[in-house]
């Protein structure tokens, strides 16, 4: 039986928003070799679907019927991610403050958990130099046998002071109220019923309040190396 590569390792990488995981985990998949997927990118896709298209996403029942109608497509080179549906450049588009306050609402949906979770099954499976899949739930539920776990944590005074800093020039808040909103979509991915946002009992906890982002990179990424000498 051929064995696979050292280098074909799957990381999981999940915790809240304003973290690190996108960028932290683009760097370590670059820096590795390995790809790259950014799930909550799907899900904000989806949501983007439904608003375009006058789905109400306060109706689970709408957004279930409606879930599998939008073609969703990941690229996982972690120098380009990409993201489309239908066919259309979606990169922009889901990163409007519009599709940020419906996502949680249309990630609950349990028809919508269970598209996309086969979905990312799907690209991960495919990798076959390995991949590093961040989000809020890979390590829980889309890939439980992933050979690294981690779970990135900070204060939500330091998210949301990272947060005000991604949206300046575009759609910056105050401080107050995007630690607010932080706090909401936890509460939101947190207590939902299906696939909640939660720690692995296997993972790594990393507190990124008092790090750098380099930091945290080069902390996770000596995580990884050690895992592929330790062997799976």
């Amino acid at each position: 039986m051929e064995t696979a590569a050292p280098s074909a390792v799957i990381v999981a990488i999940d915790g809240p928003s304003g973290t690190g995981k996108s960028s932290t985990s683009k760097a370590v998949a670059a820096q590795l070799g390995l790809r790259y997927l950014d799930t909550g990118a799907q899900y904000r896709a989806i949501t983007w679907w439904m608003i375009t298209n006058g789905v109400d996403t306060d109706d689970p029942h709408a957004v279930a019927v409606a879930a599998g109608k939008p073609v969703i497509e990941s690229g996982t080179d972690p120098s380009a991610p990409t993201i489309t549906v239908d066919g259309l450049d979606a990169s922009g588009p889901i990163r409007t403050q519009e599709v940020t306050s419906k996502v949680s609402a249309v990630s609950a949906v349990p028809e919508v958990r269970t598209l996309i979770t086969e979905l990312q099954r799907r690209i991960a499976a495919g990798a076959r130099d390995g991949i590093v899949v961040e989000g809020r739930d890979i390590g829980t539920t889309v890939l439980p046998d992933a050979d690294l776990k981690i779970f990135l944590t900070a204060s939500a005074e330091a998210r949301a002071a990272r947060r005000n800093g991604e949206l300046a020039g575009k759609e910056a808040a105050d401080l107050a109220a995007t630690k607010e909103a932080l706090i909401k979509r936890d509460a939101a991915d947190s207590g939902r019923k299906t696939s909640p946002l939660a720690k692995a009992d296997d993972a790594v906890e990393v507190d990124t309040t008092a790090l750098t982002l380099d930091q945290v990179i080069a902390h996770v990424v000596a995580l990884v190396e050690e895992k592929r000498t330790a062997g799976k």
